[in-house]
């Protein structure tokens, strides 16, 4: 396999002779090409109930550890976590209600997943067809289409396409699962690629934060790797610490307010550094998910073209 020093991100011209799914190494580590990046590549494990078990338990637990809070119901309450939504009538808690009912049903589905293992390990063949795998099929086809209840912990949107993975990995190979992830990954890069841009045109590059744009740089390529790195890889020990202190540092970032500046211009200038710090939290959302978030991605750019905007009056 050719080695290679590509960095991962888009532009290149020699980039654009790759096709998705080509793999080779960058810097000793395998890599896949997908829509533009050069993405972690990790060999999925050979197609059994078993392995999609382990990969179910642990999407789903990714799945709940990024949304909202009180919503990892038991299994073994989905009958009463069902009437209670199916009472509640106000339109706010019915909606809470019914993200906890997705949870239950998550939950349950792992269960009877959890029994099929057993069967299997036991020697007895649990086919596509069995009532069990009908029952699984079911709870998280259920769960999916309440997924638009569910927030991200911050609360600034739903995360439907994560909380639709531990779906794919029942209805699809492993093998399948793993290309799609890809996809999503190279989505997610090209997102906070994106926003990064829009922060450096917004804020980096006024006179008041001078210095900001090359902690932002530096902010963005650690978490381009953080959205690619399993945790089970040696190198997330690196890459972890690296990108909270990333974070950080562009958190204690001060802004140069001048002497003079009058009440007006020290309001604009600290509400362009809240901005950054925005800018931040959302790309480490996003790092963190591995998937677009498109609703509160167009709400940050609303608010930095409107602080572009009011910039004008005081640079013109």
């Amino acid at each position: 396999m050719a080695e290679s020093d590509r960095s991962g991100k888009p532009g290149s011209p020699k980039a654009e002779t790759f096709v998705n799914g080509d793999l080779q190494r960058t810097n000793g580590i395998r890599k896949i090409f997908y829509d533009g990046y050069w993405i972690r590549y990790y060999e999925p494990p050979a197609e059994s109930f078993s392995a999609k078990k382990r990969l179910l338990d642990a999407l789903t637990r990714r799945a709940f550890h990024h949304t909202e809070p009180g919503i990892n119901t038991p299994g073994d309450r989905l009958d009463s976590v069902r009437k209670a939504y199916d009472e509640e009538t106000d339109p706010q808690r019915r909606r809470v209600n019914a993200a906890m009912l997705a949870g239950s049903l998550f939950n349950r589905a792992s269960d009877i997943f959890t029994a099929i293992v057993d069967l299997e390990e036991r020697g007895i063949v649990v086919t596509e067809n069995d009532d069990l795998m009908k029952r699984c099929e079911s709870c998280l086809t259920e769960a999916l289409s309440l997924c638009t209840n569910v927030k991200h912990y911050s609360g600034e949107e739903g995360v439907d396409e994560l909380w639709g993975e531990p779906v794919k990995v029942f209805t699809m190979s492993i093998a399948d699962y793993y290309l799609s992830r890809y996809r999503k990954i190279a989505q997610a890069m090209k997102e906070i690629d994106h926003i990064g841009e829009i922060i450096d045109m917004t804020i980096c590059s006024l006179p008041w934060f001078e210095g900001s744009y090359p902690l932002m740089e530096g902010f963005i390529k650690i978490a381009k790797s953080e959205s690619e790195v399993l945790r089970s890889d040696p190198d997330y020990l690196r890459i972890w610490p690296e990108f909270v202190a990333g974070g950080e540092n562009i958190l204690n970032f001060q802004p140069n307010i001048p002497e003079d500046a009058g009440t007006g211009l020290e309001r604009h200038i600290n509400r362009g550094f809240h901005l950054l710090c925005a800018g931040k939290n959302l790309i480490t959302w996003i790092a963190n998910i591995r998937v677009p978030m498109p609703v509160s991605t167009e709400q940050y750019l609303k608010k930095c073209a409107l602080y572009r905007k009011n910039t004008l009056k005081f640079t013109a």
